[in-house]
């Protein structure tokens, strides 16, 4: 399908999608897609790197695609959420910090810190702008597809760690993007294959779930990620699709200023708001500044046809804050040293 590109380029400014490519390679016709103004950045997966050198060789590709210079995203949390494995650090669980903040609070905050940093800058030397990281879920007991992915069992220790790791990560030059917000710790059902409800009420997610996510706003996070997750007690449309939770709760009582990034549009959850297009206008007019849409390469297409126009400067000023940071040292030898040394002595 041909992408209509033909717009004038001078001072172009980052368009409100971000998708994924199919190989290791770029393709020439996806070299044409990623010109298309609509598309803001792309995300990367475990199919898209088979080693350093080739994921680096991409990064610069995508960058000389087009020259607005499109933003390059990773999920590399650690643990089962780590697409970019050979050749560099296998990252802990984020659940290990937890484990260790339960034995030593000072030394699981070094930790985190350190390997946040380590994260960071590997990524940052292979072109790579930000990771869909850290999550700021609570782990409850509930909630499998959570589970390990969350830092701890009680708010405290999540927004304690959570910090911490992203002074770490920040140090390195990049940009956080909290998850999901407001909370998917404390539903059973996997938003990649279903809806999942969430019946507490608005005190109760106050009380606990959104306290790490007050505390990293209030520490400058970059990014968030809301939750296909439908609060029913709340407000009728899942988190991602709702401007009670994007508008006025979190950018106006939290006062979140940065970028605001649907969770993947393809997901079951996503499917209460229709076709992929309707969805990303939805992710959009709801509050989100950038629709986040994968492994449908259709869809793709369809989402940047039906967002020709209509993205508001807000949105592509906000985008700049998730640049990475040139000009750092990230092969400092004695912060790797202390990075590989925290993860040896954490608590398995």
């Amino acid at each position: 399908m041909r992408i209509d590109n033909n717009r004038p380029t001078e001072r172009r400014p980052l368009g409100p999608v971000m998708l994924d490519l199919e190989g290791t390679q770029l393709s020439a016709e996806e070299s044409e897609l990623l010109r298309h103004p609509a598309v803001g950045g792309v995300i990367l997966f475990r199919r898209n790197f088979d080693c350093p050198e080739q994921l680096l060789a991409l990064t610069q590709a995508i960058r000389e695609a087009d020259d607005r210079g499109l933003l390059i995203a990773v999920d590399q949390e650690g643990g089962r959420v780590q697409r970019f494995c050979e050749g560099l650090t296998r990252l802990p669980a984020a659940a290990r910090f937890g484990l260790l903040y339960e034995q030593d609070a000072h030394r699981a905050l070094e930790a985190a810190r350190e390997v946040g940093w380590l994260m960071a800058a590997e990524l940052r030397q292979l072109g790579i702008d930000f990771s869909f990281a850290p999550v700021l879920d609570v782990e409850q007991g509930v909630s499998r597809v959570i589970g390990d992915r969350a830092f701890a069992t009680t708010p405290g220790a999540v927004a304690a760690l959570a910090s911490a790791w992203l002074e770490g990560v920040q140090s390195a030059g990049m940009a956080g993007c909290g998850k999901h917000f407001p909370g998917h710790g404390g539903v059973a059902a996997d938003s990649h294959l279903e809806l999942p409800e969430d019946d507490r009420p608005l005190a109760a997610l106050e009380d606990a779930d959104l306290l790490p996510f007050r505390r990293l706003i209030a520490q400058g996070l970059e990014a968030m990620m809301p939750a296909h997750v439908r609060y029913a007690a709340i407000d009728p449309q899942p988190a991602g699709f709702s401007a009670f939770w994007l508008r006025e709760m979190l950018r106006g009582r939290l006062r979140f200023d940065g970028v605001i990034i649907s969770d993947d549009l393809n997901m079951a959850g996503a499917g209460v708001a229709g076709a992929p297009a309707a969805r990303a206008l939805a992710a959009l007019q709801a509050g989100c500044d950038l629709a986040l849409i994968c492994n449908h390469r259709e869809a793709a297409i369809a989402v940047v046809e039906a967002l020709v126009d209509g993205w508001t400067s807000e949105s592509a000023a906000r985008l700049q804050r998730l640049r990475g940071r040139a000009g750092l040292d990230l092969n400092n030898a004695k912060c790797r040293q202390a990075a590989l040394s925290a993860i040896d002595d954490l608590p398995l």
